[in-house]
């Protein structure tokens, strides 16, 4: 025991950075009992091991070297906490706390002052601390204004007590250095409980910091937001996320063989954002629209499925660039359908002008007898203005 536990006490000394004075200093001993111990020659009374498990942030055993058995008793408290919390189930009944749950949050609590640097056991605390303020207080709204849109009562939901010490838990799992899927774990599931508590600051410091797509800023803005802003935050996410699925379904599909399947993608996409669109005023989407269009129309052509089905097709797209040239005078666009009604969109930052032989190049991709039957519609006799 003498000899682990000085190395031991060394190792974690220099881990943090701390020397020997710092350390005696804030165990109450002179620092040449702590040189004593790193060198084997003694080692601390029994009363101050708690305290030097403390300021290193392991457990006695870690001190002790018994790490595996550390990693047996963490798995064993977190797969009970699982299962603990898999029998809540998903409705909630204000005023009255299951006993698994509050037996779960005393488990939680004394496996975290146990091992007060495992960042796992302080998610499952906090999500066990949650569902328990679920139960207790419940989350209350009220209307915002005339709009009809719901906000959070902040004023009633920042005094639920369970649901502060769950913020500090989860603060306290994102400061441990979590792995990366419990970090999106805390993230996702402290942005909406900042806001519901009216931290609405923190919330969107939260929700501005991430990266990934699956934290990305416009989908944990949604949360971070409360009425009428989050009516926008969530218009705006909708719009670039169904950008983003536009184009990562082109980088998926652009070297595949055409087929019915891929056929079948893009006309979901399509269909995508037609739905939401639904009163045709697509803003700078009807390019990506005509892309769309543009795309089947070609393959369709060039598989030869199909004279009528390619150049319906063609139409379609030839209608949204159309639209799109017109936004080139415009400099703020207002979008109407009923998800994203609250966003605007300015035309300087989204518009990319179409180029003049934009037709030109885009019918280079078609096969010529298609071009030709396009030669005999004078709806199309501006794509033909820049041909030889």
């Amino acid at each position: 025991m003498q000899i682990s536990l000085g190395q031991k006490i060394r190792e974690l000394r220099r881990r943090d950075g701390r020397t020997q004075e710092a350390l005696a200093e804030a165990l109450g001993v002179t620092s040449q009992a702590v040189s004593r111990w790193e060198a084997n020659g003694g080692y601390p009374d029994m009363e101050i091991l708690p305290a030097i498990a403390n300021y290193f942030h392991v457990s006695i055993d870690e001190l002790f070297g018994y790490s595996s058995d550390r990693e047996q008793r963490i798995n064993e408290v977190i797969t009970k906490a699982e299962k603990m919390l898999a029998k809540k189930g998903l409705m909630f009944s204000v005023g009255s706390i299951p006993s698994v749950v509050t037996e779960c949050v005393e488990m939680l609590k004394a496996a975290c002052e146990e091992f007060p640097n495992e960042p796992k056991l302080f998610l499952y605390l906090a999500q066990a601390l949650n569902a328990m303020g679920w139960y207790k207080y419940g989350s209350r709204s009220r209307v915002c204004g005339d709009n009809g849109i719901l906000e959070h009562d902040a004023e009633y939901n920042s005094q639920n007590e369970c649901w502060k010490e769950s913020i500090a838990a989860y603060e306290r799992c994102l400061a441990a250095e979590p792995s990366p899927a419990d970090f999106k774990k805390a993230v996702i599931q402290l942005t909406p409980l900042y806001c519901r508590m009216g931290e609405r600051k923190k919330a969107k410091a939260l929700a501005e910091s991430q990266h990934p797509l699956c934290l990305s800023k416009e989908i944990l803005l949604t949360m971070a937001t409360d009425g009428e802003e989050r009516a926008l935050y969530n218009g705006e996410a909708i719009l670039e996320l169904l950008s983003e699925l536009k184009f990562i379904v082109f980088c998926s599909l652009s070297r595949t063989e055409y087929n019915d399947y891929e056929k079948r993608m893009l006309l979901s996409v399509i269909n995508l954002y037609e739905t939401l669109f639904s009163d045709g005023r697509c803003g700078v989407c009807h390019w990506d629209l005509g892309h769309l269009y543009l795309t089947l129309a070609r393959r369709e052509a060039k598989s030869g499925n199909g004279f009528a089905q390619a150049m319906n097709y063609f139409e379609k797209g030839f209608v949204h660039c159309e639209k799109y040239k017109t936004l080139k005078d415009e400099t703020e666009y207002s979008y109407s359908a009923p998800l994203i009604s609250r966003n605007k969109c300015v035309i300087k930052e989204k518009y990319l002008p179409m180029e003049e032989d934009f037709w030109e190049k885009e019918l280079k991709t078609f096969p010529e007898s298609f071009k030709n039957e396009l030669c005999k519609n004078e709806k199309y006799a501006n794509c033909f203005e820049n041909n030889d």
